[in-house]
């Protein structure tokens, strides 16, 4: 049985949610139409973010006074941005272990991480300007791009190539975990946030990853189309795209911002 390194996506899920299922049956079309409910939710409340923290700078006339106004305004939407995070987590563990209830859940999910992006955007903007209209064409790009790769069998989806996308999540993961616990002693893992030539590198093996990550999410739907899995295993496999592609979104940003630093 193959599986995705994505946690959340995998042909287990659909076979073991499959013998549960009761009426109609998920379709990709019926995914692809899920998918774009989360994302018009993601947007609507990013947006409400992003305007906290745009705002003010765009109605005041001097330069150094709007910064620090900006400085200000991003300050404010912080409790939104790790409150967002906090649910978005909340909510995506309820999702994963109660699959039925994906209806629901996976939109009030992509309300939460609407708010982490808004916020997490609005402040990167502001220190590079133009850089959330480009990392947000870029996430498309690399969407549409992998799905006209993996549809036309380019890349094939087999076991070798699971298994190394699957190992190379994993190690990612092992890094931010590291990361994250040596940060409550002020350390960090240097190349994660630099903008040498290190960070820049890593930065772009990840959104690598992540984009393989994508072929690998559209594999797996797929196959639960076919094997006839439950109609709200739909929302369930729009929330898992989503959050790979929130994923890629981040790093790419990331990534944006290193080069951005270089100049």
């Amino acid at each position: 049985m193959m599986r995705t390194s994505n946690p959340t996506l995998n042909q287990a899920v659909f076979a073991k949610e499959r013998s549960f299922g009761v009426g109609d049956s998920m379709t990709i079309q019926g995914t692809v139409n899920k998918c774009f409910i989360l994302l018009g939710l993601i947007v609507l409340s990013a947006s409400w973010v992003w305007g906290k923290v745009m705002q003010p700078t765009s109605v005041l006339g001097g330069e150094m006074m709007a910064k620090e106004m900006g400085a200000q305004a991003a300050a404010s939407v912080t409790p939104f941005i790790f409150g967002g995070a906090i649910g978005g987590f909340i909510l995506a563990l309820v999702t994963i272990f109660n699959k039925p209830a994906s209806k629901i859940t996976a939109p009030l999910y992509a309300l939460c991480e609407g708010l982490v992006l808004g916020g997490v955007s609005a402040i990167f903007e502001q220190n590079y300007p133009g850089i959330v209209i480009q990392a947000v064409g870029l996430t498309f790009a690399t969407m549409f791009c992998m799905l006209s790769l993996y549809k036309s069998r380019i890349i094939k989806v087999n076991e070798k190539f699971i298994f190394g996308v699957a190992t190379a999540t994993g190690a990612i993961c092992l890094v931010y975990l590291v990361n994250f616990i040596m940060s409550f002693f002020g350390r960090s893992i240097p190349f994660i946030y630099s903008s040498g030539l290190m960070g820049i590198g890593f930065s772009l093996l990840v959104v690598g990853i992540a984009a393989m990550n994508l072929i690998l999410d559209f594999y797996v739907i797929e196959e639960g189309s076919k094997a006839g899995a439950p109609k709200y295993m739909e929302w369930y496999g729009a929330f898992a795209l989503m959050v790979t592609l929130i994923w890629l979104y981040l790093e790419i940003l990331r990534l944006l911002a290193k080069m951005r630093s270089r100049r």
